[in-house]
This record gives C-alpha cells, structure tokens and sequence, in this order.
C-alpha cells in the first residue's frame, strides 16, 4: 500500500503536468507582434473553451499549491 506520502507526490507530479499543458495551451495571440510594432493593446473577452481553459488553470493552480502545502505538513 502506498504511504500517504508517495500519494501526494504523485497527484502533484499528475496535477503539475496537466497544469503545464493547460498553460501552454492557451494562446495569447501576441506573438512577435510588439517587435515590429505591433500594438498588443486590443481588449478580447474570453468565450467557450477559452474561458473553461483560463478557469480551470486557476483552479489546478490552486490544487497544486494545497497539495504542496499538504506534502510539507504531512513530510514532518
């Protein structure tokens, strides 16, 4: 049976690789454009998918930092 431990490692490593992929996915739509003066100041607002994504990377942020709150309480 695995210690609790060894559990929390594993669901920080599970949420942090899923964390990385939700961030990487999202597109800011910038790019190279500010280099050759492009104006990066146009306001849009999230829809659909988009605002899911944005969403649910606040929250795996926010299960992330508890886990590792959790792994450095119960490390003791």
């Amino acid at each position: 049976m695995l210690h609790s431990t060894k559990i929390i490692s594993l669901a920080q490593v599970i949420v942090g690789v899923i964390l990385i992929i939700a961030i990487v996915s999202q597109n800011k739509g910038v790019g190279l454009s500010n280099v050759f003066g492009g104006s990066g100041v146009i306001y849009r607002t999230k829809r659909g998918f988009e605002k899911w994504l944005f969403y649910a990377t606040i929250a795996l942020a926010l299960i992330f930092v508890a886990l590792s709150i959790a792994a450095v309480l119960y490390g003791k």
